[in-house]
């Protein structure tokens, strides 16, 4: 239709030039015949035609350099309208009035207005012709003179309705242009689709949100290093399991936290997560803050990122109440294969044990020669004798009798019967009793058996010239605390990791027995057993006891052993 119009347009100034040239040659002609003289009508002609054709020229030549202005700015005009239309934003170019001067494909798709002559309208008037986006298209004239008002580049995110429910959301940039006087020129809108990189902003932060809540909220220690091993992030659970501030700690390389002993093994850990690329598992023995040990389980995972290893990342569980509750499963099972043992050969072994120490005592009094190598086999006897009782005593499960006994009385007995044992030593025993008498209930004869079994160990381990002190004092007004104190030659650290496992003893003759059967008398009456020694600097036993016992269905409740 356009190339149709041009055409026409064409023939009617082709054919005025004609009409103008036929009128422009007979009217001068006849003119010139008229009224000029005649020697002077040659010269007149040719004057006529020379003007004519500097007239006609110079018109030819200004419609020519028109068109060429023409084509070119159609040109430009054609390449802008396909640079417009080849963009996936919405453009739109108005005038000074807000009339719509020209609009992309696809804005007139977004707003319905394919097959509608937009030019020349208002975003209200073009409401009229789209009933969805009519509120739409009258909120953005709106919008516009807002932009007018401000004088400056406006840009906003508009959220945009779509037919099937969703919506879209444009980041919306208004450009606009002023006279030299002031007045309002034109507006230029770019608004540009941030639907789906919103959905995806919206993902990431959800996904952040997610790994943070997994982070921060972790049971165990969430820990990150880089490939140097230096600690890049910490979740608050480091501070909860460690006791130790984690801000410290961020930004120091592992090596200055970790004890000395896993030193060694850390550049080979690094390599092993790094350059292997799988988990690492492994155990870590790492102090507390407030001086006790933690048993931290560890995994640690490499951190990929666009295919390369930027770090580690790992957790650590608190394993510490884990491996004490297998310390004492395992204890239980060894004392159950003691109970087991004892309770198969203890009774076959004491009735030929009678047998052999009444026929030794007969042969004694008979033959008085041999009396040193009789009483060493009634000595060895009644090792036998009392080896079997413990064992009897671990395999038997003991009724207890609970009844007020003053702990006092309790003590002065045993101290009266080991006073001659203490006084082959050499071992002075030292005590120290409140005034008030302390009572609790309890178990007497069990309480003598453990009482006998830890001071006479004190005794043994402070020969020559020691001294053994027992301290006896109320806690908290439920609890008394016995102390038991020797200055002998002490535990290693090692053997103080083993106390009170059946069968094993520092003694050159003894079972293991005496503080197993001790720990069970503790375990029994509630209570909890505290060993506390250095190599060569003595040992402390601290037994704390109820004073009064709970009721039976708590009287089987886990026994709390520290050692």
């Amino acid at each position: 239709m356009k190339r149709t119009g041009d055409f026409m347009d064409k023939i009617k100034l082709i054919i005025l030039y004609l009409i103008t040239s036929i009128i422009w040659i007979f009217g001068s002609n006849y003119l010139i015949e008229k009224y000029m003289p005649f020697s002077l009508i040659g010269l007149v002609e040719r004057s006529k035609e020379i003007f004519y054709i500097l007239v006609t020229g110079g018109f030819l030549y200004f419609f020519i350099s028109k068109k060429e202005e023409l084509d070119v700015s159609q040109e430009d005009q054609n390449r802008l309208s396909t640079l417009i239309n080849s963009m996936v934003d919405f453009v739109n170019f108005k005038d000074g009035e807000g009339r719509w001067i020209e609009a992309n494909e696809f804005g007139l798709k977004l707003f319905q207005l394919e097959n509608v002559d937009y030019r020349g309208k208002k975003d209200s008037e073009l409401a009229n012709y789209t009933d969805f986006y009519s509120e739409a298209l009258k909120y953005c004239e709106i919008s516009d003179e807002e932009t007018w008002n401000n004088r400056e580049i406006t840009r906003i995110e508009e959220v945009l309705p779509v037919p099937d429910g969703s919506v879209k959301i444009f980041d919306t940039i208004k450009v606009p242009l002023f006279n030299d006087d002031g007045s309002r020129q034109g507006l230029v809108i770019i608004g540009r689709d941030i639907t789906e990189r919103k959905e995806m902003a919206l993902k990431l932060a959800e996904s952040q949100q997610q790994y943070k809540s997994l982070f921060e909220y972790s049971p165990d220690i969430v820990y990150m290093l880089d490939v140097e091993g230096n600690i890049t992030n910490l979740n608050p659970q480091f501070d909860v399991i460690t006791g130790f501030n984690r801000e410290e700690a961020i930004g120091k390389n592992v090596k200055e936290l970790l004890p000395k002993r896993y030193k060694p093994y850390l550049s080979k850990f690094i390599s092993t997560v790094v350059e292997e690329i799988k988990p690492v598992m492994y155990e870590l023995n790492i102090p507390h803050a407030n001086g006790n040990r933690i048993i931290l389980q560890c995994t640690s995972l490499p951190i990929i990122i666009n295919g390369n290893i930027t770090g580690i990342i790992g957790y650590g569980s608190d394993a510490t109440k884990l491996r004490e509750t297998e310390e004492r499963l395992r204890r239980t099972e060894k004392l159950s294969i003691v109970g087991e043992l004892s309770a198969s050969v203890a009774h076959e072994i004491r009735n030929p044990l009678t047998s052999l120490k009444g026929f030794v005592q007969l042969l004694q009094m008979e033959d008085v020669k041999h009396q040193y190598y009789y009483q060493i086999m009634l000595d060895e006897l009644n090792r036998i004798n009392d080896i079997v009782g413990e064992l009897l005593l671990l395999a038997k499960p003991q009724l207890l009798k609970y009844t007020k006994a003053y702990l006092q009385k309790l003590l002065q007995d045993v101290i009266s019967l080991l006073n001659t044992e203490a006084s082959l030593y050499n071992v002075q025993i030292e005590v120290h009793f409140p005034e008030n008498d302390l009572w609790i209930e309890c178990d007497p004869n069990q309480l003598k058996q453990l009482f006998i079994n830890v001071i006479k160990n004190s005794i043994e381990a402070s020969q020559n010239g020691g001294k053994v002190a027992i301290v006896l004092e109320q806690i908290e007004k439920s609890h008394v605390l016995i102390t038991i104190k020797d200055n002998g030659c002490g535990i290693s650290k090692e053997r103080l990791e083993k106390i009170g496992e059946p069968f094993y003893s520092s003694k050159e003759k003894g079972t293991g027995l005496g503080l197993t059967v001790s720990f069970k008398i503790v375990q029994s009456h509630q209570g909890t057993i505290h060993f506390d020694s250095q190599k060569n600097q003595g040992t402390s036993v601290q037994i704390a006891l109820p004073i009064k016992q709970n009721t039976p269905k708590n009287k089987h409740r886990p026994f709390k052993e520290k050692v």
